[in-house]
């Protein structure tokens, strides 16, 4: 067997490999794509960091106060609970001075951690229940106004939205998830077209002196 014909055929495992690695990356995109519903968060609750976790299923939950870059967040700021939950308000001793409280009218849970307070370690337990149930908006009184805000949302009996999806059998599929797909798909037509040339002529390039 000729040196060529093996570069040619070791060529060929890596263009094949790098092939297989593009349409991995652009099934990993489509399936980030296909989210699971959600409840349907008032767009006020979303505050400062947007974070959700669905944490159905789970005995507890911490949620962290003072979060973020400047302290001004709850993470997760969206939370999806059963009935019987508990969750655990944490602070962080960033931001200054918080407190958890139901914004008037903002739904079925009376959270209220009382006056503000800016200690690292603080905690506010609260156990949901059927009384609860549905989406509660919530947010840290000394700074509602720059978005301190948050919702908790309690049982099955709520309105959920499709995240990601439709009611058809299309995949919706983000502008960040689109854009990896189209950029693998070039690189494994390029790889494919490098591997014909050299497959065409044995991996020699000849050029030709100028005169």
């Amino acid at each position: 067997m000729s040196s060529d014909d093996v570069s040619r055929r070791a060529f060929m495992r890596t263009a094949g490999g790098a092939a297989a690695a593009a349409g991995a990356a652009t099934a990993t995109a489509g399936t980030a794509a296909a989210q699971e519903v959600e409840p349907d968060w008032p767009s006020a609750t979303k505050g400062n960091v947007g974070s959700y976790t669905d944490a159905r299923g789970q005995d507890s939950v911490t949620i962290s106060v003072g979060a973020g870059d400047q302290g001004l967040a709850f993470d997760p700021t969206l939370v999806w609970v059963d009935e019987g939950t508990t969750i655990t308000w944490e602070w962080t001793g960033n931001g200054g001075n918080h407190n958890v409280q139901t914004v008037d009218g903002g739904g079925p849970a009376s959270l209220d951690s009382g006056d503000p307070v800016g200690e690292e370690g603080a905690t506010y337990e609260y156990e949901t229940s059927s009384e609860d149930a549905g989406i509660t908006h919530y947010h840290c009184v000394p700074h509602t106004a720059v978005g301190m805000h948050a919702g908790l949302a309690v049982g099955e009996d709520i309105a959920t939205v499709e995240v990601g999806g439709g009611g058809s059998d299309a995949v919706f599929v983000p502008d960040a998830a689109r854009a990896l797909g189209i950029a693998t798909f070039i690189a494994m037509v390029s790889t494919l077209g490098l591997a014909f040339v050299f497959m065409k002529y044995g991996g020699t390039i000849t050029r030709q002196d100028q005169a």
